[in-house]
């Protein structure tokens, strides 16, 4: 169960992340669209698992471009440290995690239709 403070802070860090993934990413995730499906925060505050979903464009693949967050992961958190420093006194250590559930819910539909 997670507390009023947790909700605030995972739905600002969500907010914050989309924003970062969508302007400030392009050049260097490249032409695939990254979407923070989910933020879940621990009750300390000390780590953030986010949840993303990436429409790989251009040729890419998911598992490249995870790999390409996976690197960024320090440049994603002090981005959003310039973004939240006045809100949080801590920025939270960033576990991504890849959010299959578009192709779930696509498999189930295609086998469904069969």
């Amino acid at each position: 169960m997670q507390t009023t403070r947790q909700n605030k802070i995972s739905r600002l860090i969500q907010q914050d992340l989309g924003e970062i993934f969508q302007r400030e990413m392009k050049p260097t995730l490249g032409p695939s669209m990254v979407t923070v499906t989910g933020v879940r925060i621990t009750p300390d505050l000390s780590i953030a698992r986010v949840h993303v979903s990436i429409m790989p464009l251009g040729g890419a693949r998911k598992e490249e471009v995870m790999q390409l967050i996976l690197q960024n992961n320090s440049d994603l958190r002090r981005r959003l440290g310039l973004r939240e420093g006045k809100q949080l006194r801590i920025i939270p250590q960033l576990d991504f995690y890849l959010d299959d559930s578009l192709d779930y819910m696509e498999n189930i539909e295609r086998l469904l239709k069969n």
